[in-house]
């Protein structure tokens, strides 16, 4: 098993271990670190209308407190919980979202992106109703807004980052606030150093420095904390990165990278300037 179908978001834990949304193919995918083959860990590739089956998976978090899976499942417009255990049963434990990306802060309070609300929800343990955090005030472009969210990532502040796919930026959300912050891509859409094209996959590290999958411009940004511009620190224009969606970090700082249109996970050596496919 070595094959993917349009892979959208990927979760790497600490051993390395990738975890991927095999969209197209309906089901979740792991590979151990320097795997050949992957293993199907949750999800077949038909029947996916019940609570044991998922359909086109848009993205996955390991949650290590009940030894889980937990998947955003959008085309049943759920969060799914998937033990790892043989045997146990799966259980939807947020129903009827347009869920898109999702994560969890140290609490295991999940944030989850609805792209037809274009709102971000916080969920707390037991909570099936939420609360809005990011967005919430219909779709636009004013700052209080968002169009079509995609992915989230949240610090340790409890401070929201979404990539505000149609309006091609990354906003910002203290906790509390009713107004975001424009943190990557000004001027709409475009390829320029301070534009983005369809952003997706979004991680933000301690020092507040913001790394965007730039889909429509097959590249991965950075941009630092405060800059109007930011840097293209993988470009591919040379077809060396097609379509990137799902992004994550290990814990050695390789930056992993799923892309819609070539079927495969990458993992980058930011150091050394290398490039790996993984699958």
């Amino acid at each position: 098993m070595n094959q993917l179908y349009h892979p959208n978001g990927l979760f790497v834990d600490d051993e390395q271990t990738v975890y991927v949304a095999d969209r197209l193919n309906n089901r979740i995918v792991q590979w151990k670190a320097n795997a050949t083959t992957g293993e199907i860990v949750a999800g077949e590739t038909v029947l996916w209308n019940r609570v044991s089956q998922v359909g086109f998976p848009t993205d996955v978090i390991v949650d290590k407190e009940t030894d889980s899976l937990i998947i955003c499942d959008r085309s049943n417009r759920r969060m799914v919980l998937w033990p790892r255990r043989n045997g146990a049963c799966a259980t939807t434990i947020i129903s009827n979202i347009a869920c898109r990306g999702w994560t969890m802060d140290e609490n295991r309070s999940l944030y989850v992106s609805d792209n037809e609300k274009h709102e971000v929800r916080r969920y707390r343990i037991g909570e099936s109703q939420g609360t809005v955090v990011a967005g919430g005030n219909g779709e636009g472009n004013r700052l209080d807004q968002l169009k079509e969210p995609r992915y989230v990532f949240v610090d340790r502040d409890h401070t929201v980052y979404v990539s505000d796919c149609y309006n091609h930026r990354v906003m910002k959300w203290t906790e509390g606030a009713r107004k975001g912050i424009v943190v990557a891509g000004r001027e709409g859409q475009g390829r320029g150093l301070q534009q983005l094209s369809f952003p997706r996959g979004v991680v933000v590290d301690q020092l507040g420095t913001v790394y965007v999958s730039d889909g429509g411009n097959n590249r991965i940004m950075r941009w630092l904390k405060g800059a109007t511009e930011g840097t293209a620190i993988i470009d591919g224009q040379e077809g060396s990165l097609g379509g990137p969606v799902g992004l994550s970090f290990d814990c050695h700082g390789n930056i992993y990278a799923a892309e819609f249109y070539c079927h495969r996970v990458q993992r980058f050596d930011l150091i050394n300037k290398n490039e790996i496919h993984l699958h």
